[in-house]
Protein backbone atom coordinates (compact mmCIF):
# COMPACT_ATOMS: atom_id res chain seq x y z
CA UNK A 1 0.00 0.00 0.00
CA UNK A 2 3.01 2.11 0.36
CA UNK A 3 6.38 3.23 -1.65
CA UNK A 4 9.55 2.68 0.35
CA UNK A 5 12.91 4.13 -1.02
CA UNK A 6 14.14 2.51 -3.86
CA UNK A 7 17.53 1.57 -2.44
CA UNK A 8 19.42 -1.84 -1.81
CA UNK A 9 18.75 -3.52 1.82
CA UNK A 10 22.07 -2.85 4.23
CA UNK A 11 23.66 -6.12 5.06
CA UNK A 12 23.17 -5.00 8.65
CA UNK A 13 25.49 -7.28 11.29
CA UNK A 14 23.55 -9.64 13.29
CA UNK A 15 25.00 -10.88 16.87
CA UNK A 16 24.76 -14.23 15.76
CA UNK A 17 22.65 -17.17 17.63
CA UNK A 18 21.71 -20.25 17.23
CA UNK A 19 18.80 -21.05 14.67
CA UNK A 20 16.96 -23.33 16.87
CA UNK A 21 16.65 -20.67 19.71
CA UNK A 22 15.92 -18.01 17.01
CA UNK A 23 13.02 -20.18 16.17
CA UNK A 24 11.71 -20.76 19.65
CA UNK A 25 12.16 -16.87 20.32
CA UNK A 26 10.42 -16.30 16.87
CA UNK A 27 7.26 -18.22 18.37
CA UNK A 28 4.31 -16.13 19.18
CA UNK A 29 1.81 -16.33 21.80
CA UNK A 30 -2.08 -15.17 22.78
CA UNK A 31 -1.96 -15.79 26.19
CA UNK A 32 1.19 -13.91 26.74
CA UNK A 33 0.23 -11.09 24.42
CA UNK A 34 -3.48 -10.56 26.05
CA UNK A 35 -1.72 -10.22 29.16
CA UNK A 36 0.17 -7.58 28.09
CA UNK A 37 -2.53 -5.90 25.76
CA UNK A 38 -5.61 -6.30 28.64
CA UNK A 39 -2.90 -5.74 31.36
CA UNK A 40 -1.60 -2.05 30.22
CA UNK A 41 -5.14 -1.12 29.08
CA UNK A 42 -6.91 -2.52 32.43
CA UNK A 43 -3.30 0.13 34.00
CA UNK A 44 -5.06 3.16 31.99
CA UNK A 45 -8.56 2.09 32.92
CA UNK A 46 -7.52 2.32 37.08
CA UNK A 47 -5.26 5.19 36.57
CA UNK A 48 -8.26 7.24 34.19
CA UNK A 49 -11.27 6.05 37.19
CA UNK A 50 -9.09 7.53 40.15
CA UNK A 51 -8.82 10.58 38.16
CA UNK A 52 -12.33 10.74 37.03
CA UNK A 53 -13.07 9.73 40.85
CA UNK A 54 -10.78 12.73 42.58
CA UNK A 55 -12.21 15.54 40.87
CA UNK A 56 -14.63 17.81 42.68
CA UNK A 57 -13.38 14.67 45.54
CA UNK A 58 -10.50 15.41 46.26
CA UNK A 59 -7.89 18.78 46.25
CA UNK A 60 -7.69 20.71 43.11
CA UNK A 61 -3.79 19.86 43.17
CA UNK A 62 -4.46 16.30 44.22
CA UNK A 63 -6.63 15.39 41.63
CA UNK A 64 -4.05 17.72 38.90
CA UNK A 65 -1.50 14.60 39.57
CA UNK A 66 -3.36 12.09 39.44
CA UNK A 67 -4.72 13.42 36.12
CA UNK A 68 -0.71 13.92 34.95
CA UNK A 69 0.06 10.37 36.36
CA UNK A 70 -3.01 9.15 34.28
CA UNK A 71 -1.43 11.17 31.36
CA UNK A 72 2.49 9.78 31.87
CA UNK A 73 0.98 6.25 31.94
CA UNK A 74 -1.08 7.07 28.56
CA UNK A 75 2.18 7.97 26.75
CA UNK A 76 3.29 4.37 26.82
CA UNK A 77 0.14 3.67 24.43
CA UNK A 78 2.93 4.30 22.02
CA UNK A 79 5.15 1.34 22.63
CA UNK A 80 1.96 -0.84 22.57
CA UNK A 81 0.60 0.53 19.57
CA UNK A 82 4.21 0.06 18.10
CA UNK A 83 4.46 -3.72 19.00
CA UNK A 84 0.63 -3.91 17.56
CA UNK A 85 2.18 -2.32 14.30
CA UNK A 86 4.66 -5.23 13.84
CA UNK A 87 2.03 -8.07 14.16
CA UNK A 88 4.18 -9.67 16.63
CA UNK A 89 1.90 -9.53 19.99
CA UNK A 90 -0.64 -12.17 19.07
CA UNK A 91 -0.34 -15.27 17.48
CA UNK A 92 -3.59 -14.70 15.79
CA UNK A 93 -3.32 -12.12 13.21
CA UNK A 94 -7.12 -10.78 13.90
CA UNK A 95 -6.02 -9.82 17.31
CA UNK A 96 -3.26 -7.95 16.08
CA UNK A 97 -5.31 -5.94 13.97
CA UNK A 98 -8.23 -5.31 16.74
CA UNK A 99 -5.87 -4.23 19.13
CA UNK A 100 -3.70 -2.53 16.40
CA UNK A 101 -7.06 -0.37 15.51
CA UNK A 102 -7.93 0.56 19.02
CA UNK A 103 -4.51 1.45 20.85
CA UNK A 104 -4.22 3.90 17.05
CA UNK A 105 -7.36 5.54 18.06
CA UNK A 106 -7.39 5.83 21.20
CA UNK A 107 -3.55 7.42 20.79
CA UNK A 108 -4.81 9.44 17.42
CA UNK A 109 -2.10 7.66 15.93
CA UNK A 110 -2.33 6.50 12.29
CA UNK A 111 -1.22 3.01 11.89
CA UNK A 112 -1.17 3.35 7.92
CA UNK A 113 1.54 5.71 7.75
CA UNK A 114 3.29 5.15 11.41
CA UNK A 115 3.78 1.41 9.50
CA UNK A 116 5.22 2.84 6.17
CA UNK A 117 8.04 4.96 7.82
CA UNK A 118 8.61 2.15 10.35
CA UNK A 119 9.00 -0.65 7.89
CA UNK A 120 11.61 2.17 6.41
CA UNK A 121 13.37 2.82 9.56
CA UNK A 122 13.95 -0.78 9.75
CA UNK A 123 15.34 -1.48 6.95
CA UNK A 124 17.53 1.53 6.64
CA UNK A 125 17.65 2.61 10.44
CA UNK A 126 19.53 6.16 10.37
CA UNK A 127 20.25 6.25 6.88
CA UNK A 128 18.78 9.55 5.45
CA UNK A 129 17.02 9.95 3.47
CA UNK A 130 15.68 6.82 3.28
CA UNK A 131 15.01 6.66 7.02
CA UNK A 132 13.66 9.89 8.27
CA UNK A 133 11.47 8.67 10.83
CA UNK A 134 14.96 9.51 13.30
CA UNK A 135 17.77 11.61 12.00
CA UNK A 136 20.42 12.66 14.23
CA UNK A 137 22.20 14.75 15.64
CA UNK A 138 18.69 15.58 17.74
CA UNK A 139 19.08 19.24 19.58
CA UNK A 140 17.32 19.03 22.78
CA UNK A 141 17.72 21.29 25.67
CA UNK A 142 16.15 21.24 28.78
CA UNK A 143 14.21 24.53 27.91
CA UNK A 144 12.66 22.52 24.83
CA UNK A 145 12.08 19.24 26.49
CA UNK A 146 9.77 21.62 29.65
CA UNK A 147 7.93 22.82 26.42
CA UNK A 148 6.14 20.04 25.94
CA UNK A 149 6.93 17.41 29.12
CA UNK A 150 4.39 18.50 31.16
CA UNK A 151 1.85 19.75 28.52
CA UNK A 152 1.99 19.95 25.01
CA UNK A 153 -0.18 21.82 23.64
CA UNK A 154 1.89 22.27 20.45
CA UNK A 155 1.87 18.48 19.88
CA UNK A 156 -2.08 19.08 20.39
CA UNK A 157 -2.20 21.39 17.27
CA UNK A 158 0.23 20.10 15.31
CA UNK A 159 -1.38 16.61 15.66
CA UNK A 160 -5.01 17.89 14.74
CA UNK A 161 -4.05 20.10 12.09
CA UNK A 162 -1.96 16.41 10.78
CA UNK A 163 -5.46 14.28 10.99
CA UNK A 164 -7.44 17.69 9.47
CA UNK A 165 -4.87 17.44 6.43
CA UNK A 166 -5.08 14.27 5.33
CA UNK A 167 -8.54 13.98 6.07
CA UNK A 168 -9.00 16.59 3.15
CA UNK A 169 -6.49 14.04 1.03
CA UNK A 170 -3.40 16.30 1.29
CA UNK A 171 -0.13 15.17 1.65
CA UNK A 172 2.61 18.29 1.58
CA UNK A 173 5.94 16.93 3.58
CA UNK A 174 8.53 14.95 2.24
CA UNK A 175 8.57 12.10 3.82
CA UNK A 176 4.62 11.11 3.05
CA UNK A 177 5.28 11.55 -0.68
CA UNK A 178 8.28 9.37 -0.29
CA UNK A 179 5.99 6.73 1.16
CA UNK A 180 2.95 7.48 0.00
CA UNK A 181 3.48 8.39 -4.21
CA UNK A 182 0.60 9.44 -6.23
CA UNK A 183 0.50 5.82 -8.02
CA UNK A 184 0.16 4.12 -4.66
CA UNK A 185 -3.63 4.96 -4.81
CA UNK A 186 -4.44 2.09 -2.47
CA UNK A 187 -2.48 3.46 0.39
CA UNK A 188 -3.18 7.05 0.18
CA UNK A 189 -7.35 5.82 0.41
CA UNK A 190 -6.20 3.91 3.24
CA UNK A 191 -4.32 6.56 5.02
CA UNK A 192 -7.07 9.24 4.70
CA UNK A 193 -9.70 6.96 5.60
CA UNK A 194 -8.02 6.50 9.25
CA UNK A 195 -7.50 10.58 9.43
CA UNK A 196 -11.22 10.43 9.17
CA UNK A 197 -11.97 8.12 11.20
CA UNK A 198 -9.64 9.64 14.29
CA UNK A 199 -11.09 12.69 13.44
CA UNK A 200 -15.29 12.06 13.36
CA UNK A 201 -13.99 9.31 16.46
CA UNK A 202 -12.44 12.08 18.46
CA UNK A 203 -15.49 14.71 17.77
CA UNK A 204 -17.71 12.31 18.44
CA UNK A 205 -16.55 11.47 21.84
CA UNK A 206 -16.02 15.42 22.53
CA UNK A 207 -19.55 16.15 21.38
CA UNK A 208 -21.31 13.58 23.18
CA UNK A 209 -19.20 14.44 27.23
CA UNK A 210 -20.32 17.95 26.72
CA UNK A 211 -23.79 17.19 26.03
CA UNK A 212 -23.57 14.78 29.15
CA UNK A 213 -21.52 16.78 31.28
CA UNK A 214 -18.74 14.35 30.89
CA UNK A 215 -16.01 16.78 30.23
CA UNK A 216 -13.64 14.65 31.96
CA UNK A 217 -14.07 11.79 29.62
CA UNK A 218 -12.05 13.84 26.72
CA UNK A 219 -9.42 14.78 29.21
CA UNK A 220 -8.87 11.74 30.19
CA UNK A 221 -8.83 9.95 26.04
CA UNK A 222 -9.08 12.32 23.47
CA UNK A 223 -6.16 15.12 25.45
CA UNK A 224 -4.51 12.44 27.30
CA UNK A 225 -1.83 11.98 24.30
CA UNK A 226 -0.57 15.28 25.16
CA UNK A 227 -0.02 15.96 28.58
CA UNK A 228 2.59 13.84 30.98
CA UNK A 229 4.28 12.40 28.20
CA UNK A 230 8.27 13.51 30.04
CA UNK A 231 8.82 10.39 31.38
CA UNK A 232 7.97 8.45 28.58
CA UNK A 233 9.78 10.34 26.12
CA UNK A 234 13.35 10.14 27.98
CA UNK A 235 12.63 6.73 27.54
CA UNK A 236 11.16 6.59 23.53
CA UNK A 237 14.02 9.26 22.74
CA UNK A 238 17.57 7.08 24.04
CA UNK A 239 16.71 4.61 21.80
CA UNK A 240 18.91 6.36 19.11
CA UNK A 241 19.90 9.74 20.62
CA UNK A 242 23.92 10.40 20.45
CA UNK A 243 24.94 7.27 18.34
CA UNK A 244 26.22 7.19 15.13
CA UNK A 245 24.66 6.77 11.93
CA UNK A 246 25.21 5.57 8.39
CA UNK A 247 25.94 2.74 10.40
CA UNK A 248 25.45 -1.11 9.48
CA UNK A 249 25.60 -2.47 12.82
CA UNK A 250 23.26 -1.79 15.47
CA UNK A 251 24.80 -2.24 18.39
CA UNK A 252 26.20 1.31 17.04
CA UNK A 253 23.34 2.99 16.26
CA UNK A 254 20.60 1.27 18.89
CA UNK A 255 20.36 1.37 22.80
CA UNK A 256 19.98 -1.03 24.88
CA UNK A 257 18.93 0.20 28.94
CA UNK A 258 18.18 -2.37 31.83
CA UNK A 259 14.80 -1.46 33.15
CA UNK A 260 12.96 -3.22 36.52
CA UNK A 261 10.20 -4.88 35.42
CA UNK A 262 7.40 -1.87 36.20
CA UNK A 263 9.30 0.35 33.60
CA UNK A 264 9.53 -2.84 31.43
CA UNK A 265 5.98 -3.80 31.32
CA UNK A 266 4.82 -0.73 30.14
CA UNK A 267 7.29 -0.16 28.13
CA UNK A 268 6.40 -3.16 25.88
CA UNK A 269 10.47 -3.97 26.32
CA UNK A 270 11.34 -1.88 23.98
CA UNK A 271 14.37 -1.22 26.51
CA UNK A 272 16.04 -4.07 24.59
CA UNK A 273 16.17 -1.93 21.37
CA UNK A 274 19.47 -3.58 19.90
CA UNK A 275 17.79 -6.78 20.14
CA UNK A 276 14.64 -4.89 18.64
CA UNK A 277 16.65 -4.24 15.84
CA UNK A 278 18.64 -7.11 15.53
CA UNK A 279 15.78 -9.91 15.17
CA UNK A 280 12.56 -7.70 14.44
CA UNK A 281 10.37 -10.70 14.39
CA UNK A 282 10.56 -11.58 17.83
CA UNK A 283 7.51 -10.66 20.15
CA UNK A 284 8.61 -8.12 22.82
CA UNK A 285 7.89 -10.95 25.65
CA UNK A 286 11.14 -12.68 24.35
CA UNK A 287 13.45 -9.71 23.90
CA UNK A 288 14.30 -10.45 27.24
CA UNK A 289 15.74 -13.77 26.73
CA UNK A 290 16.97 -12.84 23.17
CA UNK A 291 19.24 -9.95 25.50
CA UNK A 292 20.60 -13.36 27.55
CA UNK A 293 21.87 -14.59 24.54
CA UNK A 294 23.45 -12.19 22.36
CA UNK A 295 24.81 -9.82 25.62
CA UNK A 296 28.08 -11.26 24.93
CA UNK A 297 28.54 -9.45 21.99
CA UNK A 298 27.03 -6.07 22.44
CA UNK A 299 27.74 -3.22 24.21
CA UNK A 300 27.31 -3.02 27.85
CA UNK A 301 23.85 -1.80 28.42
CA UNK A 302 23.51 1.59 30.57
CA UNK A 303 20.88 1.07 33.60
CA UNK A 304 17.74 3.12 34.25
CA UNK A 305 16.73 6.26 33.16
CA UNK A 306 18.93 8.10 35.38
CA UNK A 307 22.12 6.10 34.32
CA UNK A 308 20.92 6.28 30.12
CA UNK A 309 20.72 10.05 30.61
CA UNK A 310 24.14 10.43 32.54
CA UNK A 311 25.23 8.87 29.21
CA UNK A 312 23.79 10.99 26.79
CA UNK A 313 23.53 14.20 28.03
CA UNK A 314 27.55 14.82 27.67
CA UNK A 315 27.33 13.85 24.28
CA UNK A 316 24.51 16.05 23.38
CA UNK A 317 26.32 18.98 25.31
CA UNK A 318 29.72 17.71 22.97
CA UNK A 319 27.80 17.79 19.62
CA UNK A 320 26.65 21.24 20.18
CA UNK A 321 30.61 22.66 19.75
CA UNK A 322 31.27 19.62 16.95
CA UNK A 323 28.16 18.67 15.03
CA UNK A 324 29.65 15.83 13.34
CA UNK A 325 30.82 14.23 16.87
CA UNK A 326 28.61 10.54 17.74
CA UNK A 327 29.40 8.29 20.32
CA UNK A 328 30.66 4.81 19.98
CA UNK A 329 30.50 2.38 22.39
CA UNK A 330 33.11 -0.21 23.32
CA UNK A 331 32.42 -3.39 21.93
CA UNK A 332 33.07 -6.74 22.66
Amino acid sequence: MSHAPAKPRIKWYRSPIPAEDLARLNQRSDRKGMLQTLGFLAVLLCSGGIAWVAVGRAHPLIALALIYLHGALYAFLVNGFHELCHKTVFKTQAMNILFRNLYSFLGWYNHISFWASHQAHHRYTLHPPDDLEVVLPRELTLRSYLGFAIVNPRGLLLRLKSVIRLSFGHIDNEWERALFPPEATAGRRALFNWARLLLVGHGFIVAVSLYLGWWMLPVLVTLAPFYGGGFQFLLNEAQHIGLSDEVSDYRLNTRTILLNPVLGFLYWQMNYHIEHHMYAAVPFYHLAELHDLVKGNTPEPTRGVVGTWRQIIPILRRQRGEPGYMFVPDLP
